[in-house]
């Protein structure tokens, strides 16, 4: 059975990150506006690259939670896809084999000049004066407000393949990542896990687990392996 997971802040929120959502449009302090965006790299560098080097010591410091783990246990007996809003990489290190970051991965740089040309950051932090083979600057590998989702249509075609489809601690308010269950079948199951269920009315065969993202699995883990 092919199931398809779109996990988002939620998930992370129980290994102890933050989200911006969390405060207003604030994260860590900050407006989202000062340190994710184009706009904010080109008129402050220094503070954007210090801002991703504090957020990548604050996820290299985290462990993946149990609902991660239990995501990565499904594969001994199930064909699972992840497709993640998040910039951590504690899907990978609970040891899920097949991730789809849509909004790139913190752990990476990436040139300036070109976004395909990326590199693995040693330790916590990218330094202002470290460059690309281009000569450029490089930054953190994230997708900001306003820049493409260069991963949206690989993410669409994973959703057509689903059987069953579980949503994970994400709002389905920011798009395009939120218009993704658009291509989930509708036939397919859709499990929702989050305290506060998202506007679904519009799809079919929804599933309500009202809990955060541990109690949340452990329930539909039961579900899943029970054929329920």
């Amino acid at each position: 059975m092919k199931i398809v997971v779109l996990t988002g802040a939620g998930i992370s929120a129980e290994s102890g990150l933050k989200t911006f959502r969390d405060s207003d449009g604030l994260w860590e302090g900050y407006n989202v506006y000062d340190v994710a965006t184009p706009e904010a790299w080109e008129r402050n560098p220094n503070l954007v690259q210090e801002f991703y080097n504090e957020r990548r010591r604050q996820i290299i410091a985290a462990e993946p939670n149990q609902a991660h783990q239990i995501l990565a246990q499904l594969e001994e007996t199930f064909d699972v896809e992840i497709i993640t809003q998040n910039i951590d990489d504690l899907h990978e290190r609970a040891g899920s084999k097949k991730v789809t970051h849509l909004h790139g991965v913190i752990t990476k740089s990436q040139s300036d000049l070109n976004p395909n040309l990326t590199y693995t950051v040693n330790g916590a932090e990218i330094k202002m004066g470290e460059l690309c083979e281009l000569g450029s600057q490089l930054r953190p590998h994230v997708v900001w407000f306003g820049e493409a989702v260069p991963m949206i249509e690989v993410a669409a075609r994973i959703c057509t393949q689903a059987e069953v489809c579980v949503l994970i601690g994400t709002s389905l308010a920011v798009y395009p990542a939120a218009g993704l269950v658009d291509f989930v079948p509708s036939e397919a199951t859709k499990y929702i896990i989050d305290p506060k269920t998202p506007n679904v009315k519009r799809y079919k065969n929804i599933v309500k687990i009202e809990e955060n993202a541990v109690q949340g699995m452990k329930e539909l883990r039961n579900m899943l392996l029970n054929g329920k």
